[in-house]
């Protein structure tokens, strides 16, 4: 290209911005407000990382094992889902992720951690129906005050954060604590169910849905909880589907990410089948394995059945 051209082009390029701007009445003050807010934003970073670099070499965290049989051999005998972590469970309707986690909740109230169960479709009552249908005892756990399961409506979830946005729209910077997380109840563990709901609720504004889901994915990963986010998919999202869904950014934002498929046999008879697709800072096997769910027991996975393509007769949904 040549010098005259390149100038040109240059000139093209600030022309293309100005119409922008006079387009969107975005004023000089507006640019100078925008270029203040990465100035102080880049000084706070620079400053953390000065922090970051004196502190002492940390431990690594503890590791959050699911106690589901044959599940967490996904893992090395050491591993797990680090503390912390914010864990996406996706599938297709029926596919068992609801009783996955609830299966994971039980067994962690059992070794004492206190777990929170936040649901914004099924009512208290049925979940923990649906747990002592599997001979568990959740009323023991909610008496011992190691489990709260409790129900939210994502509409008001959805008007809350608008008021609070809309308050604090002036702000480059907004902070949006969770408005539905219990004061009284510090959980080692969260279920959320589900992020499909919450979406729901934000129809038509997946700006301020995805401004909420960081908000909350900061609020969790500040208070060191982990948890699992519940998410019904018609196809997983990673399987040749091109549908692009109002909280498909949780999944760049999300540390892990359980997919449980539904399967169809060439038989006719249908099955489950479980994989790690994604899980930040732990080792763990890539591989699509059988998942069964088992009366007066729960989920139980089957980590040497394989579900290979060279002996395909089935297909995930």
């Amino acid at each position: 290209m040549k010098k005259g051209d390149k100038k040109k082009s240059n000139g093209n390029f600030l022309d293309k911005i100005k119409n922008i701007f006079k387009k969107e009445k975005i004023t000089e003050a507006h640019v100078k407000t925008v270029k203040d807010h990465f100035k102080k934003l880049e000084k706070h970073n620079k400053a953390k990382l000065k922090k970051i670099t004196k502190e002492p070499v940390k431990k690594n965290k503890e590791v959050l094992r699911t106690g589901i049989k044959g599940f967490d051999n996904f893992f090395d005998p050491k591993g797990g889902i680090k503390q912390g972590a914010s864990v996406l469970v996706e599938g297709g309707p029926g596919s068992g992720k609801t009783l996955f986690c609830l299966n994971t909740l039980n067994n962690l109230c059992k070794n004492g951690k206190k777990c929170l169960y936040m649901s914004f479709e099924e009512p208290e009552e049925n979940l923990i129906s649906h747990m002592e249908n599997f001979g568990w005892n959740p009323k023991e756990y909610i008496k011992k005050g190691i489990l709260r399961i409790s129900r939210f409506d994502a509409i008001d979830v959805s008007r809350s954060i608008e008021a609070l946005l809309s308050a604090a729209k002036k702000e480059l910077r907004i902070e949006v604590d969770p408005v539905f997380f219990p004061e009284d109840f510090e959980p080692d563990f969260v279920v959320i169910d589900s992020l499909t709901s919450i979406a729901s609720a934000f129809s038509g504004e997946s700006s301020r849905f995805r401004i909420y889901m960081e908000q909350l994915f900061r609020y969790l990963e500040k208070h060191d909880i982990t948890n699992f986010l519940i998410r019904e998919v018609a196809s997983p999202s990673h399987v040749g589907t091109v549908f692009q869904r109002q909280e498909e950014a949780v999944s760049f934002l999300s540390d892990g990410i359980i997919v449980i498929y539904n399967v169809i046999y060439d038989s006719g008879e249908r099955g489950a089948a479980i994989e790690i697709l994604k899980m930040r800072g732990t080792n763990f096997k890539k591989k699509i394995v059988e998942m069964k769910i088992i009366d007066k027991k729960g989920v139980i996975v089957n980590p040497n059945k394989i579900l290979s393509k060279k002996k395909r007769g089935f297909e995930l949904t």
